[in-house]
Order: C-alpha cells, then sequence, then structure tokens
C-alpha cells in the first residue's frame, strides 16, 4: 500500500493494516484491544448491534466506558475490528482451481455459516471492502474462479452475483427465525394464505398453496440457499462455457 494512503484512512484501517499501532497499549493490563473486539462480538451475536454499546461493552468488561477509548477511538472503528475478526480466515484456493464450482460452492456455504453465526454483520457490510478481512474473502473468490476462461471482469461480476445472493439469503433467513416462538414459519404461511389472493397474486397463490412457505421439518437449515445456489451456479457454467468456446 502507498505510503500516502495511510493519510487518508481511519486509524482503524491503519492498524488492521499495519500501518499504526493500536492505541492504549500497555495502559490497562487487564484490556487489550483484543478482548475488547472479542467481548463486542460476543454481545452482538447474543443480543444483537442495537445492544452493542461502550457502556454495555464496558459493564461486560468490567471497567468504566472510558477505558474503552483508550483502545478504540469511536464506535465506527470498534465495528471495523469486528468485521475483520468475526468471519476468520475465508477458504483456501490455489490460483487456478481445477474445480471452479466446487471451490465457489465451499466459499459460498462458508460465508453463510459466518453471516448465520453472526447476523449482525450484513449491517455493516454496506461500503465497499477496504479492510484486509473482508478483502481476503473477495480475493478467495476471485482465485475460485482463476481456472476459468473468464475475463477479470466477468469474474469479479459473478462473484458479486454469489455474493448478494448469500448475504439475501442469510438476511431473509435470519430475519424470519429472529422471534423464538414456536410455529413462526406456519404463522406467516397462515398469513399469507390469507393474504395472497389467487385473483391479485395469482403466481404467490400458487407457491402458498403448493406450501412454499410452511415448515419442512425433514429439510435442514440451508437446504434452501444450497438449492438456490445450484441455479445461480448452473448460470454462471453456462456463462463459463460460452467464454471457452469464445
Amino acid at each position: 500500500m502507498p505510503d500516502n494512503i495511510g493519510d487518508e484512512l481511519p486509524h482503524a484501517l491503519n492498524v488492521l493494516w499495519g500501518r499504526a499501532k493500536p492505541k492504549g497499549r500497555g495502559r490497562t493490563p487487564a484490556l487489550s484491544l483484543e478482548r475488547i473486539v472479542a467481548a463486542a462480538v460476543a454481545l452482538a451475536d447474543e443480543e444483537g448491534l442495537a445492544a452493542l454499546s461502550m457502556a454495555r461493552l464496558a459493564e461486560r468488561l468490567g471497567c468504566a466506558p472510558m477505558s474503552l477509548y483508550r483502545y478504540v477511538a469511536s464506535k465506527d472503528d470498534l465495528h471495523l475490528f469486528m468485521l475483520v475478526a468475526a468471519p476468520g480466515p475465508p477458504p483456501e484456493f490455489g490460483t487456478a482451481p481445477a474445480d471452479w464450482r466446487g471451490s465457489l460452492t465451499r466459499w459460498a456455504v462458508e460465508l453463510f455459516g459466518v453471516y448465520l453465526r453472526h447476523p449482525w454483520i450484513v449491517q455493516l457490510v454496506n461500503s465497499p471492502p477496504v479492510d484486509p478481512g473482508q478483502l481476503a474473502w473477495l480475493d478467495a473468490a476471485l482465485r475460485a474462479l482463476g481456472g476459468t476462461p473468464l475475463d477479470q471482469r466477468a469474474r469479479f461480476s459473478v462473484v458479486m452475483l454469489v455474493l448478494h445472493y448469500v448475504r439475501g439469503a442469510a438476511q431473509l433467513l435470519t430475519s424470519m427465525t429472529a422471534e423464538p416462538e414456536e410455529g413462526a414459519d406456519g404463522a406467516y404461511a397462515a398469513l399469507l394464505t390469507e393474504l395472497a389472493e389467487p385473483g391479485r397474486f395469482p403466481a404467490l397463490a400458487c407457491a402458498v398453496e403448493a406450501g412454499v412457505f410452511a415448515p419442512n421439518p425433514g429439510a435442514g437449515p440451508d437446504d434452501d440457499f444450497r438449492a438456490g445456489l445450484d441455479h445461480l451456479l448452473d448460470g454462471v457454467g453456462v456463462a463459463i462455457e460460452r467464454a471457452a468456446r469464445a
């Protein structure tokens, strides 16, 4: 990274890129940036992003709120550190995997799992990634397509297509399962049965009648996600075959 770029980045990003030292090092032995970020991730996982505040975080860590600001300049900086820490590293691929579909499927399934474990992440990833964590995941997805005849722009387009599908599916699933009451899925299906009148919403009414929105006890939590991903990658396969012929 060019030296002058660091002057334009927030302090948290400079820390993540190893271009600046974390704040507060050595001041409070009981605290560390790593411990603060881990506690913030755990709190967001348990209670949601809205519950995360410096006061709640300080309470969990047993310190004064002002002590946190010695390590994290702002809540935005804390969010950046959380975005890098929570997902962990992406799956490893070579620069040109022989099985592009298997590699990209693994990438999508693992990212879907990240979003299900940490649903708050999709609330924070609303701008182009510039931190090393998100860029590592993006790089891994692009490498999954390294052995295909797609050009660089087409590879990036495919990755964005898969990424948006993964995020959307995770957001929909987590929002539908956010309520702890039993039978929430059945209640939603019953509501749609009442609202989706065939004369007004004929296609939706057919889907409701076919049981698309009803609970499926025999299905795994990601069965629908994998089925949709297969359909999407079928289309990518067609594009790859077309590029190979060209």
